[in-house]
């Protein structure tokens, strides 16, 4: 297992601005007045800021924007968490933004949607996965990438799993097979839809051959959708 897997997942998605308190997710969930559009300023920075956000394509760069973030980890395992607990709730997907409902911020992720490195480093691979999925990676881009992963100073192991994901050939199979748990591909699946554009026919195609891999319903997958369209 790669050492320190969810400080590099952090890192990649452009690292930790202390304007959370330093608590993350959990420093927001005090915040009884967060409004959606203060999740959408902390989403867009956390995606766009590093490594990945080299990988973001075509209107998925509409993630990119601000410079407040909260930590990688903490933003999909908040909005995987919340989609979870809505849907066993009962709820209709985009209730609370439909109702006009004052917003509560992301809660902490608990027991199976709680985050260790091993699976940390299982959800980087399905992240580089799904950010390639509509093929756009060009040498370019590879050289862009290369360098900032140098830049970042990462360990060998860790600059070894990002290379290889991304020069491996793209198997939804293998990408499904890495969650263990339903919590674990409501997570995979949520950030997978983070790095991709949910509109474009390749990632469209992607999504759904990951979404019926992961054996995910889609009264859940239609909460997912709705919390990563209000950040």
């Amino acid at each position: 297992m790669m050492k320190q897997a969810k400080s590099l997942l952090d890192s990649l998605m452009g690292g930790i601005n202390d304007m959370t308190g330093g608590q993350g997710v959990a420093g927001l969930a005090q915040r009884a007045k967060s409004t959606w559009d203060q999740q959408s300023t902390l989403a867009k920075g956390a995606v766009a800021g590093g490594l990945l956000g080299v990988l973001l394509s075509g209107n998925a760069r509409r993630l990119i924007g601000s410079g407040v973030r909260i930590g990688g980890v903490a933003l999909i395992g908040g909005l995987a968490y919340k989609a979870y607990s809505d849907w066993q709730a009962g709820k209709t997907a985009g209730q609370d933004q439909a109702e006009g409902t004052e917003p509560v911020a992301l809660p902490k992720p608990q027991g199976d949607f709680e985050m260790d490195d091993e699976f940390a480093e299982r959800l980087l691979q399905a992240m580089v996965a799904a950010a390639k999925a509509d093929g756009h990676v060009t040498d370019t881009e590879r050289m862009a990438i290369d360098g900032q992963l140098a830049r970042l100073g990462l360990e060998a192991e860790a600059q070894a799993l990002i290379a290889a994901e991304l020069d491996s050939p793209l198997d939804v199979g293998r990408i499904a097979a890495l969650a263990r748990s339903e919590a674990e591909a409501v997570e995979i699946y949520t950030a997978s839809l983070l790095v991709v554009d949910p509109e474009g026919a390749a990632e469209k195609g992607y999504l759904a051959m990951l979404a019926a891999r992961l054996g995910l319903e889609p009264e859940l997958l239609a909460h997912i959708h709705a919390q990563a369209a209000a950040i």
